[in-house]
């Protein structure tokens, strides 16, 4: 999976697998795996003017997360 660089707060780079509608997120504190995302929700976060805060308001709280890393 390719891994888009994203700056601000903990934020490092995030990922999506369509097939599977995950989203990887590599955080300072490590590397989840969130379930159920749309396509959508990804592109939104890819070109948010703050990715941080996008994933904060609307990712991190509304999808289940598995650290991998």
């Amino acid at each position: 999976m390719e891994m888009k660089r994203l700056a601000g707060g903990n934020l490092r780079a995030a990922g999506f697998d369509a097939a599977r509608r995950v989203l990887v997120v590599e955080l300072t504190s490590g590397t989840f795996e969130y379930g159920g995302v749309s396509a959508d929700t990804f592109r939104r976060l890819a070109s948010a003017s703050s990715p941080w805060s996008f994933f904060r308001d609307n990712i991190d709280e509304e999808y289940p997360a598995k650290r991998i890393r």
